[in-house]
């Protein structure tokens, strides 16, 4: 961007827009005033949504960017400008980059050797430096961000109160004793005694509100975090920007490397010099996969019998160790050692015997003989030390040599069998990339030579993993491996690998080698004395003996090379099979005269008398050229012998196509085959593909300086038919094999593109190659792609393509290579580098036709990429210099490939283009003039095709939406890369059709967003994101007006500065023309809240992108700058109005994992009990202007709950909204909350809640099973190699990994927006495997991450506050303020952020005390309860901080709003409700608490002429009574009914306080509520009621409200109680007292309706209309019908229930319990009525308060009264404790019979109970009938059940004694009653009659009625008292058989199924009475 005066800079013609810049900036201008705020849409019908687009989604049209910087260049703010503004350039960076070389100097060819084009072109395309393209800045937010040097500060711990565990303080003096309570000095001394805590400092001491604010903003911003996202997890891969991978570098393909050391090869006895040799063979694959490594362990007095034939030893050939590489793992892969020995006289069975026999223990015996062998072996050394024979061989499985102990059999041999044990051996622990699975000490192995009559040798190995660094590394060619050691230790060679598998991997350096194998030799037919056969193989330039090449690499302790090599000799054997691997060099140039020679000999072993000659005898010989057809030979050969000497020039022909020779030659049986080889060649020249090869060899024919006719194979080409076979050529490349091809890749891709960019002239005509080339290229990506061998990246590249397009593809030079047949015209070494300036710029412009289409030459189409094509074929129409083109050659197929792969070819025209720009040097150009308007042209009508294309795939094939995602991706990065090569504004116009085209489209709204969101996300990942969005253009402060003079800005009017600031915080047209691309992202992210989509897919995405991109900011380090910050977040500003807007969906859930916290001491123990008033009740009563609650009713009630986002979706977008917040230019967040309406305000505020509990800090999770998880890793660790070993993971899976594979982190790059381990979260999500230092790092970023939030939720509340002054309504903002405040307290919070949040509360206090203490006496009451909470806490400094608080509220209150009492009575109120709910307050902090308070109060100056000292004192020893109180309460936790008298009795101690008296009979509630005692606790919510309305009756005489606790008699006679508040006592109007939310007419109606629900939540239906009957008239008056309308409902449904239930239902049963011994304290002799839910057994009630007691008192100390007698003192032990415990029963008398005659009745209001204790005269319990007694004892209760308690003092008893008839007469009765129900159903049930029946009649263990008529209705009783009784009993009897059951039908019918007994019975029972 260039900086020119603007007079002189005319303004450049816009080519590619429709308008004038200038027409564009004047419709931008014009519209900033007067468009439309962006509003939401509400879409009711959300079915036609789909297709109906809403406006403002358009995508508007673009600033031009180069436009508008050169008019605000102009605008003078140059300084700005300069700072932020000035356009970065693109650091478009093309460089050289020097390949890494493994080895010391590159593989190369030979010197001096002229080479053939191809093998030109091979050496130099491996040893050509890398053409990467870069830009310097690229990937600056994302990556570039791991410099920062704070980003990884140690965070400093936050302290929780969840985490401390509060330690036991010394025991504070002794708590006073209950009975005192009235005394008030004890408690009083008790607190002057104590030890206060440190006070806050400067409490008092501001001069004013406003120097108070200030301190407070200082002490926030102190120490505080800088990037917020830095404390954040990272976001979920999926959801992290597409980046690109950058490919791995090619490299030289490894497998699995293991280094093999051999340590020993030793037999008993040494005698001879032996050799060995070992490879790696897969026995799955019967492959040998390795090139053999020889080696030798022999001493120097051994090598010395050699020392004849050794000319010299070179060092690589003393390696004792080899790396081997197995890319295929398999459990069949062995390792076979062969070990030979020099050739000597007789078989190997005799060579071996010395070795069996010979023991080395009985050296000594066998001296002499030792010594003669090894003077007959020295002898055999010296005579055939050049030859070799078998000896031994052994087999080790690879894989138990790395992990086994055990011992094993290698007996796997042929020659000669044998078993080895294994030698043990440690192999230290290794950390290598590949065998990082092999932590644990595997247990390596060695082995013994297989041999087994020779039990005493063995040979010893050692296989380890490769570590890093070998030293002295020798690569398959013999050059040494960096890093080379400066010592010389032993050489270690690399062995090369064939693997078993194909290998995808293109070849990386140049490699030429050949191996030959002999096979067998068959000389069975001829009568030949030849039987020790060697063959001498020579590899020879020319036929004379000196051309023997010295290229055949020699074996161990010998010359590297060597010109001739024998092959190991069978002894006696005519026919051999040779095992022997020759490895050689090949030449780079092959020649027709390059030949292999075969020279067959006989070996003499024995030496015969006085013969001193040759130990050789010719046999004869063969040969083998190297080329056939100018093709190298390989395979296998049969070839002939010729017996004399070879003829003159018989290399040039085969021995088999030998011609006749003159004289003739003479061959071995009839020029038969007789010798079978086998040769392959691994070589990166010689392609060994058919079609491959044809192909290579026409291009090279196109530019050398061929002579025609061209031989290719056994054809011969004409160059009139040059032209059609290369054509042949090209199009059969697809047919070649996958391997070969992808082996040649790099150098097949580099002719095809310079087929398609050269125009070629063959036979002086021009050839048309390009399209059928580029055809090629199509067909060659598309193989590679659907190939299922290859690796692709995450985003579906393949791994190679993209590898070849980063690193190795680059421009033809055009200029200097336009070829014709006859020759080259210029050398074709000018690169880059030596380009001048003058041919740049000629180069470029060629480039640029021949890139581009031509004009004027037709035949020069040189498309670049073939999506020009698409463009005719789907428009229909060609633009006119188009037509030329022939187009119709492209197949559908190629078409919809060049689709598929379209990522390909988007970056390869972008590399084109990068290198074009590179080249002209264009930098000095403007942007707009590098490209040509044909050229942008072009381009447009690709992006425009493409995205059509899109559009059809997404309307017409559904299911090939993968396919559609990918090509919008990679469209989407073209553009990101056009953004950085051409003019902005132009990529902009782009980026706005391909917008506008995709909502053309009707496609559904969920997909069309995803889409554009994708393609958005990846453009915003620009390294200038920033800057193309004009950021720094945004006002980060005080706006300025439309024309940017100083002086406007001054005086533009106040109210359109309002207006401006409004307009900055929302989505407007202006907004997103400047702001294009986030314009553009808000837009999406707007639309995606606003609509439904299933399971909130898009908007996860829509967020996760805005989210994504905010962090990279927050962590670029260009951003670090606080200016620079606010910058930015003054661009997002518009995503606040959005993110508040979309407050209905958020998940603020999170909240509720409250309950697993435990938290200390808080009010909120779990989220069920945070209140018995139901929350719709709370709300009516509390007005709730936040409502969160009534808007999910209102979400629930539309049913559109499918927008809810999921509770992470939701952290992630307040994230956001925190970093605008925290970043974003104070003022102007300030000014923007002035100018909010109210509605808005109250949103925001609600919005800050939603964050302070999505934020919430969770507590440490700690981890015990740290240590198991070692172990478990080091055994997973063991699993994985053997996998990976065992090809678990497939051979080829294993492979892609390595090749490129679909992990996501390869390449130099991850793929994420920044690295997450640089940030402070490290990636362990899965929580099993974290240790306890992860665990505590977590749990301190978590803490840091809660208070940083909710210390930016400060900020934003105290910039509310400070500016309310200018608000009208600061009634409402002050309380909304101070709700949030509180809803902070509620949650746990760090130490840091309390003592803050106590500072703003102190500022509100000290600047609005008398509006908090007048408007919001209820939120003065939360206040005062949360101070409260907090006075108790465990840490010193949040007790400090809330004591400081708690005083200045009771100062102000004293004051300034003169209603102290008021705030005696809450904070009094406040401690009950705390102490009663909460089960572990810490009365001894509470305590010391009040100790500092006072001492406040004292050393206030000030206030020492006034009443408060004395005040505040008086409430300080009221609040620790009230606490002794709690002491009590704390020892009985476990007991419940203990527990529910105390707090009864401290309830009872308020009667004369009836606020008091409430919270605490709410306690009461809660408490029974959470043991499910509903009805005690509905009867605790009545009796508050009844306060509620004693209090309203004194206050109003309405005749709808209840006349005080009289109306409730219905419900409870109990409820009388609270009529003892009299007017005397208490006078309503009296400040401070019943100030209550509860105390009005909704609170009696909340209250009511809670008791309501929990009535029948008991199943006590009736007493819930008993309740409503109350709650009705007052809805009336209020014309409430909605709530009526919902009272009747719930009327309607307890009434059905009565009636389906009514007799079903289980009410309470009751027990008699009484505790006996001095050890019950106050409990001594004191009797109750307990009442246990239905159906509670004895035992149970017994067993509960049995353990309860026993642990109490200790074991022994409790016994149990069986029995129910009356308990004599005397006789118990008082060293004991008694408890005695007995079923009773309601007792009515008759009277009271006949008004109770339901269940219900029955079991309501109940006073009375009875039991029954039988006896006998003689002191028995139980005797006969006639002198069987029974007494009756009824025991009446103060209250009546239910009552507020389940259990209630006895204070009456009476007692009755039965006499044995009267006891009898009750029987009587009982039976008759029952025998009258079974009979009197609706429906008679027989099997119960027959149940009633046989227990009446024929009862056999109580004495039956037959057995009472015959002991007491026998005879007429004599004394004339008992007449009546015996009357009595007759009746009974009478009444029992004439009862209607006996009727005469029902008789018959039902006992007609009865046994005659029963009615004999009956009938026998009869008579007698």
């Amino acid at each position: 961007f260039c900086f020119l005066p603007h007079p002189l800079h005319p303004r450049l013609p816009l080519s590619h827009l429709r308008h004038s810049s200038a027409e564009i900036r004047k419709h931008f201008s014009g519209t900033s005033h007067g468009s439309l705020p962006h509003h939401r849409h509400s879409h009711s019908a959300s079915g036609s949504f789909c297709f109906n687009i809403p406006q403002s989604y358009e995508a508007v049209e673009p600033v031009d960017l180069d436009e508008f910087l050169m008019s605000q260049l102009r605008s003078g703010d140059a300084e700005l400008m300069q700072e932020l503004g000035e356009f970065p350039d693109d650091d478009l960076e093309v460089e050289l980059v020097e390949r890494e070389c493994r080895t010391i100097r590159p593989s190369v060819p030979e010197e001096g050797v002229e080479l053939d084009p191809h093998v030109r072109d091979c050496v130099q395309s491996y040893t050509q430096p890398w053409l990467v393209v870069s830009r310097r800045t690229q990937g600056y937010g994302w990556i570039a961000y791991s410099e920062r040097t704070d980003a990884n500060r140690l965070l400093q711990r936050q302290m929780f109160e969840s985490d401390v565990q509060p330690d036991k303080q010394e025991q504070l003096v002794k708590l006073c004793d209950d009975t005192t309570r009235t005394t008030l000095t004890c408690s009083d001394f008790n607190l002057r005694a104590l030890q206060p805590d440190r006070r806050v400092e400067n409490l008092l001491r501001f001069s004013s509100p406003e120097e108070l604010d200030r301190f407070n903003l200082e002490a926030r911003n102190s120490n505080r975090y800088g990037e917020l996202f830095g404390l954040y997890p990272p976001i979920d891969e999926e959801d992290a920007v597409a980046i690109r991978p950058i490919p791995d570098c090619p490299k030289e393909h490894f497998g699995q490397r293991i280094l093999v050391r051999c340590q020993t090869i030793k037999f008993d006895i040494e005698i001879e010099p032996l050799f060995a040799t070992m490879a790696l063979y897969d026995l799955k694959e019967k492959k040998k996969i390795s090139e053999n490594f020889h080696f030798d362990i022999n001493s120097d007095q051994m090598k010395g019998f050699l020392r004849v034939h050794t000319p010299r030893t070179d060092a690589s050939t003393l390696a004792r160790s080899a790396v081997f590489s197995i890319s295929y793992p398999s459990p069949d892969i062995y390792l076979v050692i062969k070990i030979e020995k020099v050739l000597q006289q007789g078989e190997i069975g005799d060579c071996a015997e010395p070795y069996m026999v010979l023991k080395e223990s009985d050296a000594a015996k066998n001296r002499e003989k030792l010594e003669k062998l090894r003077n007959q072996a020295e002898g055999f050394c010296q005579r055939l030390g050049r030859y070799r024979m078998p000896f031994a061989f052994a087999t080790v499985n690879i894989m138990s040599a790395i992990n086994s102990t055990l011992e094993r059999d290698t007996s796997d041999t042929d020659s000669i069998n044998g078993k080895g044990t294994m030698e043990k051996k440690g192999l230290p622990r290794r950390n290598s990339d590949r065998f990082s699975v092999m932590e644990d000490n595997y247990i390596l192995s060695g082995f013994k030579p297989a041999v087994p009559i020779v039990n005493s040798g063995y040979l010893k190995l050692e296989v380890s993993p490769v570590p890093e660094m070998v030293p002295g590394c020798l690569s398959p060619e013999l050059i040494p491996v960096k890093p080379v050691s400066e010592k010389n230790p032993r050489a270690v060679k690399e062995v090369l690998e064939f693997p078993s598998s194909e290998v995808y991997v293109p070849h990386n350096i140049y490699r030429n080698l050949l191996y030959v194998y002999p096979l067998r030799l068959n000389l069975t037919n001829r009568l030949t004395s030849a039987r020790n056969i060697t063959v001498k193989i020579q590899f020879m330039s020319g036929e004379d003996p000196s051309c023997a090449m010295p290229v055949i690499f020699g074996k161990s302790s010998g010359p590297e090379f060597l010109q001739e090599v024998y092959t190991p000799v069978t002894y006696h054997n005519r026919s051999p099979d040779f095992y022997d691997e020759i490895k050689i060099r090949l030449p780079a140039r092959l020649t027709e005269k390059h030949h292999l020679l075969l020279t067959f000999y006989h070996i003499s072993c024995q030496q015969k008398q006085n013969q001193t000659g040759s130990v050789e005898s010719l046999i004869g010989y063969s040969w083998l050229p190297m080329l056939n057809n100018d093709r190298l030979q390989t395979g296998q050969q049969c070839l002939p012998i010729i017996l004399d000497k070879l003829p003159v020039n018989y290399s040039l022909h085969s021995p088999e196509k030998l011609p006749a020779q003159v004289p003739p030659v003479k061959w071995m049986e009839n020029h038969k085959g007789l010798f079978n080889l086998e040769l392959q060649a691994v070589s990166s020249v010689q392609t060994q593909d058919s079609h491959l090869e044809r192909f290579f060899t026409l291009c090279h024919a196109l530019e050398g300086k061929t002579t025609f006719p061209i031989r290719v194979r056994d054809e011969k080409i004409s160059e009139n038919m040059f032209e059609h076979e290369l054509k042949l050529s090209i199009i059969s490349l697809s047919s070649s094999g996958l391997e070969p091809l992808v082996l040649f890749l790099h150098q097949v891709l580099d002719k095809l593109f310079r087929l398609i960019m050269q125009p070629m002239v063959i036979a002086g005509q021009t050839a048309n190659l390009a399209q059928i080339a580029f055809e090629s290229v199509v067909s060659v990506v598309n193989s590679l792609h659907n190939s299922q061998e290859l690796a692709k990246d995450h985003q579906g590249r393949n791994c190679l393509l993209a590898t070849y397009l980063y690193f190795v593809f680059r421009l033809p030079d055009t200029q200097h290579e336009i070829h014709t047949t006859g020759g080259l015209m210029a050398h074709p070494e000018s690169r880059y580098s030596t380009l001048t300036r003058a041919t740049a710029n000629t180069v470029g412009f060629m480039l640029l036709q021949s890139r581009i289409r031509s004009t004027s030459n037709p035949d020069i189409p040189a498309p670049q990429s073939p999506e020009d094509t698409e463009v005719t074929n789907i428009l229909g129409k060609t633009p006119p210099f188009n037509k030329k083109i022939h187009l119709s050659l492209y197949t559908g197929v190629c078409r919809e490939n060049v689709y598929k792969y379209a990522w390909f070819f988007f970056e390869l025209l972008v590399k084109s283009m990068s290198q074009h720009v590179s080249q002209l040097d264009k930098k000095a150009v403007p942007r707009r003039n590098r490209f040509s308007d044909r050229f942008k042209d072009d381009i447009t009508t690709i992006v425009n095709v493409v995205t059509a294309e899109i559009g059809n795939i997404l309307v017409k094939q559904q299911k090939e939406l993968e396919q559609a995602e990918k090509v919008n991706i990679s469209l989407a990065f073209f553009l990101y890369d056009l953004m950085s090569l051409m003019d902005r504004g132009f990529v902009f116009q782009l980026v706005k059709n391909y917008c506008n085209q995709m909502a053309a489209k009707s496609v559904n709204m969920s997909t069309l967003i995803s889409m554009r969101l994708e393609f958005l996300r990846v453009l915003c990942s620009h390294e200038h994101y920033l800057n193309l969005s004009l950021f720094f253009s945004s006002p980060a402060s005080a706006p300025a007006s439309p024309s940017p003079s100083t002086s406007s800005q001054t005086s533009s009017s106040c109210s359109f500065q309002d207006h401006k600031i409004t307009a900055m915080f929302d989505l407007s047209q202006d907004f997103k023309q400047r702001h294009y691309l986030t314009g553009l992202l808000l837009t999406e992210l707007s639309t995606a809240l606003d609509m439904e989509s299933e399971g909130g897919r898009v908007q996860q995405k829509a967020i996760s992108a805005t989210y994504s991109l905010l962090c990279a900011h927050d962590l670029d380090q260009r951003c670090a700058r606080p200016e620079v910050k606010a910058k930015i977040a003054a661009l997002y500003l518009p995503l606040v109005g959005i993110i508040i807007d979309s407050i209905n969906y958020l998940d603020f859930t999170v909240s509720d994992s409250r309950g697993s916290k435990g938290k200390s001491g808080g009010p909120e123990e779990d989220p069920d009990s945070i209140t018995p008033i139901n929350q719709s009740v709370a709300m009516a009563i509390a007005g709730n202007p936040f409502n969160t609650l009534a808007r999910n009713a209102l979400v629930s009630m539309t049913g559109k709950t499918t927008n809810m986002l999921t509770a992470e979706t939701s952290r992630n977008l307040l994230m956001c909204f925190l970093w605008i917040i925290k970043n974003a230019d104070q003022n102007l967040v300030q000014r923007w909350t002035v100018d909010m309406p109210l509605s808005q305000l109250s949103r925001l505020l609600e919005l800050l809640t939603i964050c302070i509990s999505c934020f919430e800090y969770r507590g440490k999770q700690s981890s015990d099973k740290v240590s198991t998880q070692a172990l478990q890793k080091s055994q997973q660790a063991k699993v994985r190699l053997e996998e990976a070993l065992l090809g678990g993971i497939g051979a080829r899976g294993q492979m892609m990994k390595r090749v490129g594979g679909n992990d996501r982190t390869l390449g130099q790059r991850e793929n994420l927006r920044w690295r997450k381990d640089l940030t402070q979260w490290r990636q362990t999500n899965d929580r099993q495997d974290k240790s306890k230092a992860e665990l505590d790092q977590e749990a301190i970023i978590s803490g840091n991450l809660a208070t940083e939030t909710n210390l930016i939720v400060l900020d934003l509340l105290e910039m509310i506050v400070q500016a309310v002054p200018l608000a009208d309504c600061k009634d409402n903002v002050v309380g909304g303020v101070l709700k949030v405040l509180l809803h902070s307290l509620t949650c746990n919070q760090s130490t840091t952020f309390l003592s803050h949040c106590f500072s703003t509360l102190r500022a509100l206090i000290v600047k609005f005390g008398d509006l908090l203490f007048e408007e919001e006496a209820e939120q003065c009451a939360d206040l005062c309860q949360k101070v409260l909470h907090y006075c108790s806490s465990c840490v010193d400094g949040n007790r400090s901080q809330a004591c400081a608080t708690l005083y200045l509220i009771m100062r102000y209150s004293y004051s300034s709003a003169s209603n102290f009492s008021r705030v005696k009575m809450q904070v009094t109120m406040s401690l009950a409700s705390l102490v009663g709910k909460s089960s572990d307050i810490h009365e001894e902090y509470l305590r010391r608490s009040f100790r500092t308070i006072l001492l406040y109060a004292e050393e206030d100056t000030e206030m020492q002429s006034t009443q408060l000292p004395s005040q505040v004192d008086e409430l300080l020893r009221n609040l620790n009574s009230i606490l002794s109180d709690t002491v009590k309460m704390k020892e009985f936790q476990k007991d419940p009914e203990m527990l529910m008298d105390l707090m009864y009795r401290i309830a009872k101690g308020y009667q004369t306080s009836p606020d008091l008296r409430l919270t605490w009979l709410q306690n009461m509630a809660e408490k029974h509520n959470s043991r499910k005692c509903f009805t005690e606790s509905a009867m605790c919510l009545v009796h508050a009621a009844a306060l509620v309305a004693e209090y309203l009756s004194m206050l109003e005489d309405h005749k709808y409200l209840p006349v005080g606790s009289v109306t409730f008699q219905s419900i409870s006679p109990n409820v009388l109680e609270e009529s003892a508040v009299s007017d005397d006592i208490l006078s309503p109007d009296e400040d401070g007292v019943c100030s209550g939310r509860y105390f009005t007419e909704n609170g009696l109606v909340g209250l009511l309706e809670q008791a309501a629900e929990l009535f029948s939540n008991g199943g006590l239906y009736e007493a819930v209309n008993e309740v409503y009957k109350v709650i009705v008239p007052i809805l009336e008056a209020h014309r409430d019908f909605r709530r009526l309308a919902s009272t009747h409902d719930k009327l309607q449904r307890a009434f059905e229930n009565i009636i389906q239930k009514g007799h079903k239902r289980m009410f309470g049963t009751y027990f008699r319990v009484g505790f006996y011994g001095s050890k019950f304290g106050d409990l001594d002799e004191q009797e109750f009525i307990y009442k246990e839910p239905g159906i509670t057994h004895l035992p149970e009630i017994s067993h509960r308060l049995e353990n309860f007691y026993s642990q109490c008192f200790g074991d022994g100390v409790l016994e149990m009264i069986k029995d129910s007698t009356p308990v004599d003192r005397k006789k118990l032990n008082l060293n004991k404790a008694y408890i005695q415990i007995t079923f009773v029963e309601p007792y009515f008398d008759d009277y009271e019979m006949k008004d109770r005659l339901t269940n219900f009745e029955k079991n309501f209001n109940l006073r009375r109970f009875m039991y029954t204790t039988p006896f006998t005269k003689s002191g028995r319990p139980r005797g006969e009938l006639s002198e069987q007694y029974k007494r009756k004892t009824i025991l009446t209760t103060m209250h009546a059940f239910p009552y507020i308690k389940t259990r209630i003092n006895v204070i009456q008893k009476e007692e009755f004694d039965l006499t044995p008839i009267e006891v009898a007469i009750e029987d009587m009765q009982k039976k008759t009653r029952e025998l009258a129900e079974a009979t009197h159903r609706e429906k008679p049930d027989a099997v119960m009659l027959q149940m009633v029946l046989q227990g009446s009649v024929t009862a056999t263990v109580n004495q039956g009625p037959l057995e009472v008529a015959q002991v007491f209705l026998n005879e007429i009783p004599a004394d004339p008292k008992l007449f009546r009784h015996h009357n009595k009993l007759r009746l009974c009897f009478k009444e029992f058989i004439l009862r209607d059951s006996f009727k005469r039908n029902s008789l018959q019918n039902i006992s007609r199924g009865y046994q005659g007994k029963d009615v004999a019975v009956c009938q026998e029972t009869s008579s007698v009475s």
